[in-house]
C-alpha cells in the first residue's frame, strides 16, 4: 500500500482535531497504508517536518483538519509531484468543499484519499501571493479576501464560541459596529477598478468562511481567479446582502461585480476609504496590501 505523511491540526475545528487525527492515522493504517505522523507543536514545525518527509520519499502528503491545514499542505506539495489529500475536520473546509470531497465521515473521506492514489490525482490550480516589491510569495488554493470578509475572518479565528461556521456569522456582527468602507484600487486582466468598497474576495474555489458562496461560478481547476468586488455597502447594506451570499444572489446587487484574471493586484487607496484589514487567504493571514498575485494552472494534484 501507500506511504502517506500525515499532519494533524489539533486544534482544528475548536478541538476536534486531534480526536479526528488519531481516527484518521488509525483508519489509515488498517487500511495497510505505512503511515508516517508528520504533526508539530505547531504548524511552521509542522511543515518543516512535512518537508524533510516529502524530500525523503512519500507516495502523498494528507492533512487532518480545515482550510489552515490544507493551506500549510500547499505550501509543501505545489509544483511538485507529490498528491494533497484531505481529511477535512476543521470549521469552514471550504476547499474540500470545492472539490467535492466528503466533509465528514471517516470511512468516505479515506475512500476518496484511496480512490485518488488508484486512479491518480486532479490536478488543480494554486496561486501564489505576496507584496509586488518582494520576490517572497506563499500559495493559497482558496481564496484571497481583502476586505470585510478579512475582518470577520481574523475575528473568528480569535474566537472559542460557537463552533462551525455560525462563528463567522458572531464575528460578522461583531465587525460591523465601527465599520466604513475601504479604499480600494484592484487592477486586473480586464483593468483597473478604484473606488471605496466593502468586499474584495480573488476566489479559485466558490466558498469562503465555511460555505458563504462568494463566487458560485469560481472552478478551482480553470487557471482563473474569480474576483469579486462589493460596495461601498453602509453597515445597513451588509446586513440586508450577506444572508444571500450562501446561494449567491449577492451577485444580483448592482454594486456587485466579477472580474476573471490570472493575475491581480490589490492596494489601500486612504483617500478614498478607511484602511483595509489584514487579507487572509484559506483562513490565514497574508499581511496588509498592497498585494499581487497570480494563478498558476495546475500546480497542485489533489486526491479526489
Amino acid at each position: 500500500m501507500s506511504h502517506l505523511g500525515v499532519v494533524v491540526n489539533p486544534v482544528a475545528g475548536k478541538g476536534r482535531g486531534s480526536a479526528a487525527g488519531a481516527q484518521a492515522l488509525d483508519g489509515l493504517r488498517a487500511r495497510g497504508h505505512r503511515v508516517e505522523d508528520l504533526t508539530a507543536r505547531d504548524l511552521l514545525s509542522a511543515t518543516a517536518q512535512a518537508r524533510r518527509a516529502a524530500v525523503a520519499g512519500l507516495d502523498a502528503l494528507v492533512v487532518v483538519g480545515g482550510d489552515g491545514l490544507v493551506h500549510l499542505g500547499a505550501q509543501v506539495v505545489a509544483e511538485t509531484a507529490l498528491p494533497l489529500g484531505i481529511v477535512s475536520a476543521g470549521t469552514g473546509n471550504d476547499v474540500a468543499r470545492a472539490l467535492g470531497l466528503p466533509l465528514r465521515g471517516l470511512a468516505d473521506q479515506i475512500a476518496a484519499l484511496e480512490h485518488g492514489l488508484d486512479h491518480g490525482p486532479r490536478a488543480i490550480d494554486a496561486v501564489r501571493v505576496g507584496p509586488p516589491a518582494h520576490s517572497a510569495r506563499e500559495w493559497f488554493l482558496g481564496a484571497l479576501s481583502c476586505g470585510v470578509d478579512a475582518a470577520v475572518n481574523a475575528r473568528a479565528n480569535a474566537m472559542t464560541w460557537p463552533r462551525g461556521p455560525a462563528r463567522y456569522v458572531r464575528a460578522l456582527a461583531a465587525e460591523l459596529r465601527g465599520f466604513r468602507p475601504y479604499g480600494y484600487r484592484v487592477t486586473t486582466d480586464d483593468g483597473v477598478w478604484e473606488s471605496a468598497g466593502t468586499v474584495v474576495v480573488a476566489a479559485n474555489g466558490p466558498w469562503i468562511g465555511g460555505g458563504v458562496k462568494v463566487a458560485p461560478d469560481a472552478l478551482i481547476d480553470d487557471g482563473l481567479l474569480d474576483v469579486v468586488i462589493a460596495g461601498p455597502f453602509s453597515r445597513a447594506g451588509v446586513v440586508r446582502i450577506f444572508p444571500g451570499m450562501y446561494s449567491g444572489r449577492h451577485l444580483r446587487h448592482p454594486n456587485v461585480h466579477v472580474s476573471r484574471t490570472r493575475r491581480l493586484l490589490v492596494e489601500a487607496v486612504p483617500a478614498l476609504g478607511a484602511a483595509p484589514p489584514d487579507a487572509h487567504a484559506d483562513g490565514e493571514r497574508i499581511g496588509p496590501l498592497p498585494l499581487a498575485a497570480v494563478v498558476e494552472p495546475g500546480a497542485v494534484l489533489a486526491l479526489t
